[in-house]
């Protein structure tokens, strides 16, 4: 999912991120963790391979009954189509096919074929389909076996996406997040909203995490704000840093600009802002900056309101997403590859890759519809990520005691 550490969250549970030799030393139960989660055969019993505590007895058999049709559709897609066990080549093919997609279409900018508000979109498209790969990447489903082309995988995919957070880094999160999704520990998802009002606000700190950094930041405790700092400045290095200076520089200039001449004042800027400046700006502003943005705010958008938060039992995949395949999502889904209305699928089953999973979603979700998966349920913008209307009046108190 485009990430950047947020302060406020890393505070709430610091034994998850305590360094980076830590998340080093633990490196391998995490591997293991994703090997374990991956390796889901259709036969096996639909239990969750993560320990479901607490769980109510009527739930852990919805999640057996879910677990074991999607499984069996896998299997059934994957006997039908043989190209499909040359997984390693697929992700490669993706990877190639969405960078030289991008590539050609900034080059198409750049020679005046395309305009700008057709390159912006179309790149981010591209750009979403890497956002995939590095989330199959995190489970290890390409090149499991080869570390060095595993490791390729994972630096181009992050370079294809400046703004985010190091994928390694991310590793670390995303496992926790399968177990514990929608809890407070859950530091993936609150890093992008799960779980707060819905304001204009929180619409902009979608758009640009960086920034809701900075207006969290005065919400975290005096004495733990400079580890915060430290801890948001490790997994933004270097990309997401390099990114969010230029683009904050860069709306920086053209709020000025358009203040002075409002105001019909002309700014003395230093020498060295020249118009050649300017313009490779404009240019670097429409290749990279808008289509990032785009596409981290799609991605931000749908899978924040997908996931449920504060009130769910811990380890309950029933009550942990819910399915956003309604047609006024269309639009985001177009930049995020139809997140929400598959990625559901994936907390019951991990194993897949993300082709897999479209693949799948008809099975899918006729057996989440039937066993008490919620399907577009829009009532969560106004519960704050609620899982029940209760907490409604509750549903910051969780966020602000973190």
């Amino acid at each position: 999912m485009g990430l950047a550490f947020q302060n406020k969250l890393y505070c709430a549970t610091p034994s998850i991120l305590q360094s980076l030799k830590a998340k080093t030393e633990r490196g391998k139960s995490m591997s293991s963790l994703s090997e374990k989660l991956m390796s889901q055969p259709a036969k096996a019993e639909g239990g969750s391979r993560i320990k479901q505590n607490n769980i109510n007895a009527q739930d852990q058999k919805r999640i057996a009954a879910i677990k074991t049709a999607v499984l069996a559709e896998g299997d059934r897609i994957r006997a039908k189509y043989p190209i499909l066990r040359h997984q390693d080549a697929i992700g490669m093919a993706i990877l190639l096919f969405s960078m030289g997609g991008a590539v050609l279409t900034g080059w198409a900018y750049l020679e005046g074929v395309l305009a700008w508000y057709v390159t912006i979109p179309v790149i981010a498209i591209f750009l979403s389909f890497t956002h995939e790969l590095e989330h199959d990447l995190i489970h290890y489903m390409y090149f499991r076996k080869n570390k060095f082309m595993h490791n390729l995988m994972m630096s181009l995919v992050w370079i294809c996406r400046p703004s985010t957070i190091n994928p390694w880094l991310r590793r670390h999160l995303h496992l926790h997040h399968h177990k514990h999704s929608g809890t407070e520990t859950d530091l993936e998802e609150r890093a992008i909203t799960n779980g707060e009002r819905f304001t204009p606000l929180r619409l902009l700190m979608m758009l640009d995490l960086e920034l809701s950094v900075v207006l969290r930041i005065m919400k975290v405790p005096k004495h733990l704000r400079l580890k915060a700092l430290m801890r948001g400045a490790i997994g933004n290095f270097p990309l997401a840093s390099i990114f969010y200076i230029g683009w904050h520089a860069y709306v920086a200039y053209w709020a000025v600009e358009a203040a002075a001449w409002a105001v019909g004042y002309s700014v003395p800027w230093p020498a060295f802002v020249t118009p050649e400046l300017v313009a490779t700006a404009n240019t670097v502003a429409v290749l990279i900056f808008a289509p990032n943005l785009l596409r981290s705010f799609s991605i931000n958008f749908i899978s924040s309101n997908m996931h449920y938060f504060g009130d769910i039992e811990d380890g309950n995949f029933v009550q942990q997403c819910q399915v956003l395949n309604s047609k006024w999502f269309i639009i985001p889904h177009l930049f995020c590859f139809n997140f929400g209305s598959t990625h559901g699928i994936h907390h019951f089953v991990v194993r897949d890759p993300f082709y897999i999973r479209q693949m799948t979603a008809k099975k899918g979700h006729e057996v989440m519809r039937e066993n008490g998966v919620r399907f577009n349920d829009l009532g969560t913008f106004k519960r704050a990520n609620r899982w029940s209307v209760k907490e409604q009046g509750q549903q910051e108190a969780g966020y602000q005691a973190a």
